[in-house]
């Protein structure tokens, strides 16, 4: 089964935008492999627009000359990526990343390159032409590049099955496939993901993006991919970070191996180097903000693709991607859940608990929406659903609040908009204050 336990890894759209380089993607990638890992991420992604050798940051080109091979598929740039030069597409970078132990993952728009369909370029393995399965009415409503496809007509699944195809063969292991569910395109999500069964390669299906995403979708996107995008582009903004609380919360119960509500990209570390949005920066978000963000995706299990550049990031970003306790609660616990959400003077005291899926740690994590710190405290009975005895608190930030187990409630100052996260056991110690 793909996708056993939600993916991580990075992507380089954070950073780069539409404008990535080979050998931008190798420093990443030997980064990734050294520092992260060990930690369980080890997914390299290559994001929109590797085909275009016009690309630019902040937008998209009408008109872009994409390269392409003799049946409209897809090639990289190769002035950015000159191992690809000759025919080799990705095949060259995609077997450097693997040899680093990480696996290698690309970009692509739903349908046909606008391209393809002007020079009405034959379909790979039928008699079919571009301009006879092009969709011209649905297409893109902000990326010029493609028509739809007609999936009344045989030739828009060749298409697919061969575009896939050719990915497989250049051992892609990983697929980020958009304009897929804003509006929802049922019938191109099956045919992507039959493309893929008929690759005959094991190829884990990311879809984008998630405007509007309802829990309707949820069987069908589980049925057809490994990890779903449940909001729009998410940048380096709290009323970004916020505003992904009611969306987890909603789909949190149907997480589950196989399948996986995507929150979108940690914008963490150095970003927008030339990317679509804002000029080169560190991560805006305090450090609060960003150990809110990655504790509400890890007990969510929503899949971490980080956007930042390791190379140029800060240790103490790197360090917070590397807390084991990321790790051990993203691919070791289940029932993750938003059990309170209080509105107080000031914010929002939210509450999350989770429980490992073998032995009885537990987890929980406090987060606190307001301006000022905040003295939060919730029942033990709320957080584990039923009384265990005494229980011990580890703080899983290294410190960073004063979590502790009192008087049967979980107790911390939370700072603004910031969390307290916590591994809970028995406690072994008779003394320990900690009743639930």
């Amino acid at each position: 089964m793909r996708a056993i336990t939600p993916p991580m890894g990075w992507n380089s759209w954070d950073s780069y935008g539409t404008t990535i380089t080979e050998d931008e993607v190798l420093a990443n990638a030997r980064f990734l492999s050294e520092h992260l890992l060990p930690h369980g991420w080890d997914t390299v992604v290559v994001d929109i627009a590797w085909y275009d050798p016009t690309a630019k940051s902040h937008g998209y080109n009408e008109g872009a000359p994409l390269e392409l091979d003799e049946y409209g598929r897809q090639l990289p740039a190769p002035h950015r990526f000159p191992s690809a030069a000759g025919g080799a597409g990705f095949g060259p970078l995609a077997a450097q990343v693997h040899a680093l132990g990480l696996k290698f993952g690309l970009h692509i728009m739903r349908g046909i390159p606008r391209r393809a369909v002007d020079l009405d370029l034959p379909i790979f393995g039928t008699d079919f032409t571009a301009t006879q399965v092009a969709d011209l009415e649905h297409v893109c409503a902000w990326n010029p590049d493609n028509y739809g496809l007609n999936h009344d007509h045989p030739g828009a699944q060749a298409y697919y099955d061969a575009q896939v195809a050719q990915f497989a063969a250049w051992g892609i292991d990983f697929i980020k496939a958009d304009d897929m569910q804003a509006p929802y395109y049922d019938r191109e999500i099956a045919a992507y993901a039959l493309a893929i069964e008929r690759s005959g390669r094991d190829i884990s299906l990311s879809l984008s993006p998630g405007t509007h995403l309802s829990t309707e979708h949820a069987e069908h996107l589980r049925e057809h991919a490994q990890m779903w995008r449940i909001s729009d582009d998410l940048w380096d903004r709290w009323e970004d970070v916020h505003a992904q609380f009611a969306r987890l919360a909603r789909w949190a119960p149907f997480q589950r191996a196989g399948g996986w509500a995507d929150a979108d990209m940690l914008p963490l570390g150095r970003i927008g180097i030339r990317a679509e949005r804002g000029e080169p920066r560190d991560c805006r978000l305090t450090w609060d903000e960003q150990r809110t963000l990655l504790s509400l995706w890890t007990m969510a299990r929503s899949p971490l693709m980080m956007g930042g550049d390791l190379p140029m990031s800060t240790p103490q970003t790197i360090a917070l991607l590397a807390n084991p306790a990321i790790t051990e609660v993203l691919q070791g616990s289940i029932d993750g859940r938003e059990i309170l959400r209080e509105p107080l003077d000031g914010g929002e005291l939210i509450a999350w608990s989770a429980r490992a899926q073998e032995g009885e740690r537990a987890y929980a994590a406090l987060f606190w929406t307001g301006e000022g710190e905040h003295l939060a405290q919730v029942p033990m009975a709320s957080l584990l659903g039923h009384c265990i005895g005494p229980v011990s608190a580890t703080e899983l930030w290294g410190g960073a609040t004063d979590a502790r187990v009192e008087g049967g409630h979980l107790v911390a100052t939370v700072p603004a908009h910031g969390v307290a996260w916590v591994a809970l056991d028995p406690a072994t110690d008779p003394a320990t204050d900690g009743d639930s």
